[in-house]
């Protein structure tokens, strides 16, 4: 079976790691970036990686040793060059994401697209219809399913273990300092479209993915300290119903003193109550219930790690392997378009909700 090929539009820092996993499972064979010496300094930091990880095969070593890796400042060019492509993936600012999915659609890949899917819903519909026409598929990135204590709360759900849900509480109490926003796409509401599309789309997808579909909304919002970095805000308060009739609240911020403080979700439900805590989602802080604690396996991954900040859990080893079986073996790709599509439904419909 012949590896996939990849190629990487956007090369910035989540590039890195999706270099670091596209060479794992397949072959790197392009880079693009408006930004030329970011795109070699993804090529030059994936040399250094593979260079320290005993992991990764000869193959995939010499690919990078014998420089293989071809450096594209456009992506129309990209598109246009005879690369025998599988996949492209898309790590281009959020507002972009749409766009530049389409033209690879268009060209004939497989897409795999960073979370936010796009800013917009109708844009999520527009790449979605590509896709059709093009008899090709959008894998989108949720690697926080992958945690384990989201994977044991999923499976405890689903089995009915904790009953009839009354209540969730989502906690996300992050840092981003004014260093994020300087000279950067981040904070700008054509590119970056909102704190809740860039730090906090993870949280929105477990809540669809967990507890089901958002029937009303009603939020509050304010820019306390990044005026003049952030378009819109840096923090906020949610409430909403589910169709289920569980009511959601959902606290939000990126001005948690010097560090990320906590990322949670509560929850209380007939036959139990379930916190899962940590500034990531990554350990269980409460559980009481009925029917045993949660049955937690798999590995803690750690944090992104970004250098003045952290992101969210690294997961994207998971993800990969999910999208190469998914096109190799033909079997199901752990997250849809359509779910990716739901969670920038729910954050439009929050954003609505304040005007």
């Amino acid at each position: 079976m012949q590896p996939i090929r990849f190629a990487i539009i956007g090369c910035g820092h989540i590039a890195q790691r999706h270099a670091q996993h596209a060479n794992h499972y397949g072959v790197l064979v392009a880079v693009c970036d408006v930004i030329r010496n970011k795109a070699e300094s993804l090529v030059a930091s994936c040399q250094t990686n593979q260079q320290e990880n005993k992991q990764i095969n000869d193959q995939s070593t010499n690919q990078y040793n014998n420089h293989l890796v071809i450096i594209y400042e456009e992506i129309d060019a990209l598109l246009l060059d005879d690369l025998a492509l599988d996949l492209i993936v898309i790590c281009t600012p959020n507002g972009l994401h749409s766009l530049h999915s389409i033209k690879a659609l268009n060209a004939g890949y497989h897409v795999l697209v960073e979370k936010p899917m796009a800013i917009k819903t109708a844009d999520c519909l527009l790449m979605m219809e590509a896709a059709t026409r093009a008899d090709k598929r959008i894998f989108t990135v949720k690697q926080n399913r992958f945690n384990p204590p989201v994977v044991a709360l999923k499976k405890a759900i689903d089995a009915g273990a904790l009953g009839k849900i009354f209540s969730i509480q989502i906690s996300c109490f992050w840092n981003r300092p004014a260093a994020y926003y300087k000279h950067s796409w981040h904070g700008s509401a054509d590119l970056d479209g909102g704190i809740l599309f860039t730090q906090f789309s993870h949280f929105i997808d477990l809540l669809y993915w967990l507890f089901g579909d958002v029937k009303s909304v009603q939020a509050i919002a304010e820019n306390f300290s990044h005026q003049g970095m952030i378009s819109n805000e840096d923090c906020g308060a949610v409430l909403m119903k589910l169709n289920s009739g569980a009511i959601v609240t959902l606290n939000y911020s990126v001005n948690s003193y010097r560090k990320n403080a906590e990322g949670s979700i509560t929850v209380l439900a007939e036959k139990g109550t379930v916190k899962i805590g940590g500034e990531y989602l990554n350990t269980i802080a409460y559980q009481e219930m009925e029917n045993g604690p949660l049955e937690i396996s798999g590995e803690d991954k750690g944090a992104n790690q970004y250098g003045a900040y952290q992101g969210s859990m690294s997961n994207h080893g998971a993800v990969y392997e999910s999208l190469v079986n998914a096109l190799q073996k033909n079997t199901e790709y752990y997250a849809t378009a359509f779910e990716a599509m739901k969670t920038v439904e729910i954050i439009e419909r929050i954003y609505q909700s304040l005007f």
